[in-house]
Order: C-alpha cells, then structure tokens, then sequence
C-alpha cells in the first residue's frame, strides 16, 4: 500500500522538490495495507487522492467506503487533479454503509462478486473506521459499541482477508494491478502525535488496528508560526512507520527516529492545492 500512497506524493510534490526526486524510487510492492491515522478532513483528502492516482496512474479498480455521500471530488482534490478523465472516474466505485454491519456484509460481499465481475477491485478504502465503530454517543472512545476492539479486529481481519482472496484472483486472471491493497483512515481521540516504539498504547482501537495493518501513516499538524508565515493554511507532517516498510525505503533523515521509515509534509494554500514535500 506504501507504493501507491508515495506515488500520491510524489505525483502532488512541489515543482522544486519533483526536479531533485527524479531518481528516487517508489517501495516494492510487497505492502498491502495502511492505515492513515489523523484529522479525518485531511485523511479523506489523502484517501480520495489516493483512489485517484492509482485509477488514472495505475489503472486500478478501486472500491471506496464512506459514510459521506460524495456527490463531486473536494476542492482541494481537484486542484491537484483538475484533468480527469470520465473514464478514470468510472473505475472508483463508491459505497455508501451507514453501520459496521452494512460496512462489513459488503466487504464479506466482494467475494461474490468476483464470479460476476471480470476484474474485481485491486484497492479497497475504507473511510473513518471511527464512524463504523462509533457508537450514538460519537465523538469519544466512551461512544463505541461493547467490545468495540473486537469488532475492529473483525473488520480489519475482513479486510485483510478479502484482500488476499482478491490477490489470488488477480493472479489467477493474470492482471497486471495486483496485489490487492487495503488503505483506511481512523482518527484517534488520543493525541498521538510523532511516531514513537508504543505509538498506540494509550488508545486500545488504534492498537488493534495496528496489529493488522502493515504500515502507519500519521498526520501531525505542524502549528508553528512558520506555516503562517510562508503564507499556508496549514502544514502537516506524514510519517510513515511499521513492518511493512522495508529498510531500503528509509529516508537519511529518519533512520535515528523510532519507528520511522519516511517523512513528508503536506501544504495546504490558502487556495486549497496541496503540495507534498519530503523531509
């Protein structure tokens, strides 16, 4: 999953930095989940960008879960893609659960539809598993459903699993977009802040997460005067840490940092275009 998230930043770099990264290359293909942990506004931004590139880019076949109807693509996501094509468009399938047992009989369904469907998805995302498993209450660890762990061990286990089956039929069929990727977002009510050797360990859902999905992916807002002062909206830094990284893809800057395998930063203008930046 790391491949495809990379390729959104390196596609969305800033014009200065895409000239000193022409020879970098993206992480092998062996990642196949990760879980982008942060403010759910940017999140979906980033999950969005991600279908995008890997529709338009990769050619995937991409299915989208998500509680909010999205009748077009946010502002901010068309500024950095302000070229699609309908086509492209037409190979992201949005699916609209309003609970985890809608989330998780349609993800189980993906299984059935390979006998009808002669290519089935090769990138699955999952928007806000918070909405999933929250319960009425919302807004706080104290409005999930009893037992929420093991019902976010369920569906990540689902997820992994459906992965895994479609991978085998992507092989089968001979498809150059295999394997099958998962990619979700949650966002904590535990600051979680840089990545460290415990990341989770005050917040039991993300621990569980963790436990299945192969990378992490933190946004942490940067809050400094800095930002303000070079005329941006916001500035976040993206960490991407866990077993799924390999060694080969850490960046110099990170190697003495716990847990870290690469870092970004993400510029959001006034304008709302995003640029990526590594760090």
């Amino acid at each position: 999953m790391t491949d495809v998230l990379t390729l959104v930043f390196r596609t969305f770099m800033s014009q200065t930095d895409l000239k000193t990264d022409l020879t970098a290359s993206p992480p092998p293909q062996t990642t196949c989940s990760a879980l982008v942990v942060g403010d759910h506004g940017v999140s979906s931004s980033v999950l969005l960008l991600a279908a995008v590139t890997a529709a338009s880019q990769l050619g995937m076949k991409v299915m989208f879960f998500t509680q909010s109807q999205i009748q077009s693509l946010p502002a901010s996501v068309q500024k950095c893609a302000p070229s699609l094509s309908p086509e492209c468009l037409k190979k992201i399938k949005f699916s609209y659960p309003r609970t985890v047992e809608e989330l998780l009989q349609q993800i189980a369904s993906l299984h059935e539809s390979t006998n009808t469907s002669p290519t089935p998805p090769s990138l699955i995302i999952v928007d806000r598993l918070e909405s999933f498993l929250c319960g009425p209450g919302g807004g706080s660890h104290s409005g999930f459903h009893p037992g929420e762990q093991s019902c976010a061990a369920h569906l990540s286990a689902l997820l992994c699993d459906t992965a895994a089956f479609l991978t085998q039929i992507l092989e089968q069929r001979s498809t150059s977009s295999g394997p099958c990727r998962v990619i979700a977002s949650f966002q904590s009510e535990v600051n979680t802040g840089q990545v460290s050797a415990e990341p989770s360990a005050t917040d039991p859902i993300l621990d569980v997460l963790d436990r299945y999905f192969q990378v992490r992916c933190t946004l942490d807002r940067d809050r400094g005067y800095e930002a303000a002062a070079a005329g941006l909206q916001q500035v976040w830094h993206i960490y991407l840490s866990g077993r799924g990284i390999t060694d080969g893809s850490c960046t110099k800057d990170c190697e003495d940092r716990t847990g870290v395998a690469q870092e970004w930063q993400l510029m959001i203008f006034p304008n709302d275009l995003m640029e990526f930046k590594m760090v």
